[in-house]
């Protein structure tokens, strides 16, 4: 994630402070947790099975939304 902010800060050439790039993985891992955690629960499976999942399912949309080669 931070190599992903580094990457941003690049392109828009303004750099955050070491306070604003933590707070922002915070809660960008924050989020992700509690949606993983949700979706274990929910489903009864495993953490690790809940973020395949997930991810798998972010893939797809992005495909059926943009198609093969956006």
């Amino acid at each position: 994630m931070v190599s992903y902010f580094e990457w941003v800060q690049d392109l828009q050439h303004h750099f955050w402070r070491e306070t604003e790039v933590i707070s922002r993985l915070q809660e960008i891992m924050t989020r992700s947790f509690d949606k993983i955690w949700e979706v274990a629960g929910r489903e009864g499976i495993s953490l690790r099975a809940a973020a395949l999942m997930e991810g798998i399912g972010r893939v797809a949309e992005a495909h059926r939304i943009r198609g093969l080669y956006p």
